[in-house]
């Protein structure tokens, strides 16, 4: 009976040996376990700290067409190898970026039906997991059709989760925390209205998703690199806590069209028991291929204003006229139209914000509904909507791009699709070299509404790639694009830098449209912001709008914003004239930078406060941000950072005591203190609030009269 049992284990072991492979991350912390269960079908398991985070999971997809790549496998070769190397972004939270990593590509084949290949690679850095599946170049897998991906996600409990709802359509929502298992009981009340929306399950969430476990682990599922593929969506099993990949269908209900050779975006994995630790992670660029744009000199990080607030608050609007329930682009004559009076991109008006923008050292000026089409662009599935070249008679573009030029200030184009993107694909060239030749060099894109062709979604595979023409051809042209209502980033714009923003999530806009919630700028940077920066528009000072919504946000707050949200493309979003009323506070975002050397985030909890200090790029000079959640605090943090042994002015703009989003928003206090790297600060942050910092490096007869902290 013993030789049996040993015999019994020794077979196991063997067994094991074959088919499990295992790989660790370079420092030691995360172990991965890869292996063949009976069926041949692969699965994987992650440890952090001999933790277990992922458990055992299963791999692979299946076919319309080409039938399972998701099981009958057998283990044909395993190659490991290790990177470790620096690389430097065009802009960025900081200069130099370590992609760090063990590699193991898990080669696996198919006999049955025919003779098959499928390539599995895994990389392990210090701060996750990144997988993907490859296809090679093969005479019996040539053209397949997705049907489903099985990648599945074992969580170890019933963690909690930071999420919207799995939508094929928008990101545009409020973030809900709740136990996964609640998730179910709360996704009704969880989708709220928005122009164009797709939900599918009632346990579907989207990436990224982030979630904290009872014993202290924060865990983020996302994907990087996400080229020629559907967006990966996540489907709860919630009675056994197992997420598994849920792909975006089109217009005929399949979920990718793949053609070897060929692979698969990332799916990803970063994990802490820091949370400051997933802000600060590449992981999502290492991930994606270094830039196909040779010089980059054109891409500049940009501090604009614009007219856009007074739109979505109301105030003006798009449309040139209230005459035409309908229009036809070169046969509606504007000029025998009635002005309606409210129209805000008007050559005044925009000559106006110039100056603006001129005065207080703001790079840029963005312009909204100065091209003709505005009447009837929304809600009618109206194929030519826009031509992106015909002004409204009260907008003269030379006029404007000369009165630009003269006064040093760029000016942003915009252009709106209305989700027909075939419409915008015909006219990408001509608009283009319309915006070069009247010195435009960034667009803000959107897509607002369904997608035109009728049935298709926001994120499937047909639209993913009309994104990405659009952002190559504007490499073309040496634009960059700032895509708004397009898919979530993933890291993309490693490769192409010319992606200087995105919206892509809920932002300040929402804010006239009955508010978000208050602690929803500190779920953001650990959700939304994995893959990319965000267009955010922050800068409200005026929390009362005049449409009678509120902005669910301390004035300081808004302020913090500024390094919190990164971005290489920020908007001083609120009226020139209300930044008039507090010259004092709006000193801040005339100083603070939108390029970084180093990022240090000092605090972090999900859902609750976010804390970071940025080192400016070219200047040197250092600026702090943090922003709060639903409750007051008092943020404690060192001020080590700090070059030792120089005097530094820090000059703090704060919540006042009595200070809340709700009832008293403007309330904030301006104080100068003297401090060292050895210095601390506790400082006050109301509900909905925040404080940020400037530091001034000082000479002791700078500083006297100023008191130390």
């Amino acid at each position: 009976m013993l030789r049996k049992t040993f015999l019994l284990i020794f077979a196991f072991l063997l067994t094991w040996q074959v088919y499990a492979q295992v790989i660790t991350s370079p420092d030691k912390n995360f172990s991965l376990t890869f292996q063949l269960n009976d069926n041949g079908e692969p699965t994987y398991q992650l440890t952090y700290k001999k933790k277990p985070v992922i458990r055992q999971s299963s791999l692979g997809l299946e076919t319309k067409d080409a039938g399972s790549l998701a099981k009958g496998f057998t283990l044909a070769n395993t190659e490991q190898a290790t990177v470790d190397e620096s690389w430097n972004p065009v802009w960025g939270e900081v200069k130099t970026i370590r992609n760090n990593y063990n590699e193991m590509a898990v080669t696996l084949k198919q006999e049955e039906p025919k003779s098959r290949t499928m390539v599995i690679r895994f990389r392990l850095f210090n701060d996750g997991l990144g997988f993907r599946y490859e296809f090679p170049a093969q005479p019996n897998l040539s053209y397949f059709v997705i049907k489903e991906e099985k990648t599945q996600f074992a969580m170890t409990g019933d963690h909690t989760a930071y999420w919207i709802p799995g939508d094929y359509d928008t990101q545009e929502y409020d973030y809900t925390t709740s136990k996964l298992s609640e998730i179910r009981g709360l996704m009704t009340a969880s989708i709220t209205e928005n122009v164009s929306q797709t939900s599918f399950s009632p346990t579907g969430v989207q990436t990224s998703l982030m979630m904290k476990t009872d014993d202290g682990l924060y865990i983020n599922l996302h994907e990087a690199a996400l080229i020629n593929f559907p967006v990966m969506h996540l489907n709860l099993d919630d009675m056994n806590m197992v997420f598994e990949a849920w792909l975006t269908p089109d217009a005929r209900g399949d979920k990718g069209y793949v053609q070897a050779p060929a692979s698969t975006p990332w799916r990803t994995v970063i994990v802490s028991d820091d949370a400051r630790d997933i802000l600060s992670s590449k992981m999502t660029y290492n991930l994606n291929e270094p830039s196909k744009i040779k010089d980059t000199s054109w891409i500049k990080p940009t501090k604009y204003v614009g007219v856009w607030w007074e739109m979505i608050t109301g105030k003006s609007s798009w449309a040139y006229t209230d005459d035409y329930p309908a229009v036809q682009l070169g046969q509606t004559d504007y000029t025998k139209a009635k002005p309606n009076g409210k129209h805000g991109a008007t050559t005044a008006n925009v000559k106006r914000h110039i100056d603006f923008a001129a005065k207080h050292g703001f790079d840029a000026v963005l312009v909204e509904g100065w091209n003709q089409g505005w009447e009837d662009w929304f809600g009618n599935s109206k194929d030519y909507v826009f031509d992106f070249v015909t002004p409204y008679p009260d907008f003269n573009v030379q006029e404007v791009r000369d009165y630009a030029k003269s006064k040093g200030v760029k000016m942003i184009m915009h252009h709106e699709t209305s989700s027909s993107v075939r419409n915008y694909e015909r006219h990408l060239d001509t608009a283009y070299q319309f915006m070069k030749a009247n010195g435009y060099d960034a667009v803000k894109s959107g897509y607002v509404g369904n997608i035109l062709p009728r049935g298709e979604n926001h994120y499937s595979q047909w639209i993913i790639n009309h994104y990405q023409y659009a952002l190559e051809k504007a490499a073309d042209y040496k634009v960059m694009v700032n895509a708004h209502e397009a898919v979530r980033p993933t890291g993309i714009a490693r490769t192409y830098p010319n992606l200087i923003g995105n919206e892509s999530a809920r932002g300040t806009e929402y804010q006239a449209f009955g508010g978000s919630k208050p602690n929803h700028v500190t779920v953001l940077p650990f959700t939304r912001l994995i893959g990319g920066p965000m267009d955010y528009t922050p800068g409200i000072f005026e929390m009362d709008l005049h449409n009678g919504s509120h902005v669910n946000s301390t004035l300081a707050n808004q302020l913090a914003l500024y390094l919190t949200m990164y971005s290489p493309l920020q908007m001083a979003a609120d009226f020139p004239e209300n930044y008039d009323k507090f010259p004092d506070a709006f000193q801040f975002i005339k100083d603070v930078a939108v390029d970084w050397d180093e990022s240090k985030y000092l605090e972090a909890e999900p859902g609750a406060y976010i804390t970071v200090a940025r080192k400016a790029k070219h200047t040197g000079q250092w600026f702090l941000g943090s922003v709060g959640g639903n409750e007051a605090r008092t943020s404690k943090i060192k001020f080590d950072f700090l070059e030792p042994g120089k005097n530094y002015i820090a000059t703090i703009y704060a919540d006042a005591n009595d200070a809340h989003y709700k009832t008293n928003p403007q309330a904030y206090t301006i104080r100068k203190a003297v401090v060292t790297n050895k210095s601390n600060l506790a400082q006050f942050v109301a509900p909905g609030g925040g404080y940020a910092i400037s530091f001034t490096e000082a000479t002791k007869s700078q500083t006297k009269g100023i008191k130390r902290l």
